[in-house]
């Protein structure tokens, strides 16, 4: 037994993308006519342009246009904002899809109950949350070595239990959320120090937010992707530390935790 749902967007209380909707729009991009989109989904060619002008009267830029004229006689195609709308409704129903599959991973359908339903909507206080996508998985006798791609190319290595593999279903190519708190986050200058933390990520101090005692540090290790930091304030001032300062974050793998 699975769990499924359908996933449709509403604009002004009245469903704008349902999945019916989506598929004729896919059609239209692929094949650029209306006519060979309704027979594809299948709808009627009347429903399929009843359809469409719904979606474009609704909207308030253009989905869909029909073009006249031209070498192949003219078409049907979508516009950029519905290319995007396409794209994004693909997207959120990936994500969809990924939130189904941890709800059946936790609930017991046979006796109805759900095992840990406080995990779907648990606030994580680690201050950094990164994206990845998990590129290795070296397995251990007790833990497990991952190798986490961040959206800048830049790699984390995270060493968790293999428990906590099992239980997260994690495999290669698995997008996934590094958490760290930033307690844990070293920083520092000297691109010669040797450490023996396994991950250590140059970036460019974005803002530095003082107070008396300590300061946080927001660090721009590329392509959206920040690290933050807590140390003392006396700590920002040895150091020299300012805005558009290259520096080091030094990260223990043991103290990288992984979401999904």
């Amino acid at each position: 037994m699975q769990i499924s749902s359908n996933l449709t967007l509403e604009l002004f209380d009245k469903p704008f993308l349902l999945e019916k909707r989506i598929a004729l729009l896919d059609a239209i991009k692929r094949t650029g006519s209306i006519n060979k989109a309704s027979k594809e989904v299948p709808l009627s060619y009347k429903a399929a342009w009843e359809a469409i002008e719904d979606m474009n009267n609704l909207s308030n830029t253009p989905i869909v246009i029909r073009e006249t004229g031209g070498v192949g006689g003219g078409g049907t195609k979508l516009t950029p904002y519905g290319e995007n709308l396409l794209n994004t409704y693909f997207l959120l129903k990936e994500e969809q899809k990924k939130f189904l599959e941890n709800l059946h991973r936790i609930t017991d359908l046979n006796s109805g109950t759900l095992k840990t339903i406080r995990r779907l909507s648990m606030q994580i206080s680690a201050r950094n949350q990164i994206i990845a996508v998990v590129s290795n998985v070296n397995k251990g006798a007790v833990n497990a070595e991952l190798t986490l791609k961040l959206k800048s190319g830049k790699e984390l290595v995270s060493v968790i239990t293999l428990t906590s593999v099992e239980n997260l279903d994690l495999e290669k190519n698995d997008e996934v959320v590094a958490l760290i708190k930033s307690s844990n986050v070293l920083i520092s200058t000297d691109t010669s120090l040797k450490v023996s933390a396994r991950n250590r990520l140059r970036g460019k101090i974005e803002a530095i937010n003082g107070s008396d005692v300590n300061s946080e540090v927001v660090i721009d290790i590329g392509n959206t992707d920040k690290i933050v930091t807590i140390v003392t304030t006396n700590s920002v001032k040895n150091l020299g530390l300012k805005v558009g300062l290259e520096v080091d974050a030094i990260i223990k793998a043991s103290d990288i935790m992984i979401g999904r």
